[in-house]
């Protein structure tokens, strides 16, 4: 699903050169979850967004079922990322004017050449799914820390990604809360039989995961199967 080659990153700060990613060789499969774990500065927020499409590496290339990054334009990777990818991110990236019912609805409008009905009828599913179904037209700021998170899972998952990317899913979160969106990341994950891939400090998290790549100073320095529980 995901292949890396080669794969780089450099940064220019005035008259220096930051490197940040080098020499990275990866392949998840269909359906895999991964997890990218590592010390802060190791590169992984970097990595999930060249991996994503996000970015565009200083070297290298990424191919996402099949389709190489480096030929798309923004605007066909834009497109991509609207029909294939699913975004979860530690601070929640909630629309705050639009109700939980809205939020989950924009990828979709976006996206979709459905009715509007039908695709209210799957946001409204979703949001159940995850345990709101009685806080659809409340707003961001009327949601608990938890409840967005989980409105943005259902968001996530709203245009049926082939690839779920989340970035610290659960660091804004207290441990049983964030416990409670593990439980429920993995679950929807199963379910929608997407590829997971993961930037986490969370070990509750890491351990969930049926492969966990270790990052240090820019490098994979391991690349293990984790013991699923």
């Amino acid at each position: 699903m995901i292949v890396a080659r080669n794969l780089g990153q450099t940064y220019t700060s005035g008259n220096r050169e930051l490197p940040v990613l080098a020499d990275i060789d990866l392949t998840i499969e269909h359906e895999g979850f991964v997890a990218i774990i590592g010390p802060s500065g190791s590169g992984k927020t970097t990595l999930l967004g060249l991996l994503a499409g996000l970015d565009t590496p200083t070297s290298g290339h990424v191919q996402i079922d099949g389709v190489e990054l480096g030929t798309l334009t923004e605007d066909e990777r834009a497109r991509l990322r609207a029909t294939s990818i699913g975004f979860v991110f530690q601070t929640f990236q909630l629309i705050p004017t639009l109700t939980a019912l809205e939020n989950v609805l924009v990828p979709v409008e976006l996206s979709d050449g459905r009715s509007h009905r039908s695709i209210v009828t799957r946001a409204t599913s979703l949001l159940e799914r995850v345990g709101l179904g009685d806080r659809l037209h409340h707003y961001p700021a009327q949601l608990s820390g938890g409840e967005q998170q989980r409105v943005a899972l259902a968001r996530a998952f709203a245009n049926e990604p082939k690839i779920l990317f989340a970035d610290e899913p659960t660091g804004n979160l207290d441990a049983t809360t964030g416990r409670g969106i593990i439980d429920l990341l993995v679950e929807l994950n199963e379910e929608r039989r997407t590829t997971l891939v993961l930037v986490t400090h969370d070990p509750a998290l890491a351990d969930r995961a049926r492969r966990v790549i270790t990052l240090g100073a820019g490098r994979i320095t391991s690349d293990s199967a984790a013991t699923a529980t």
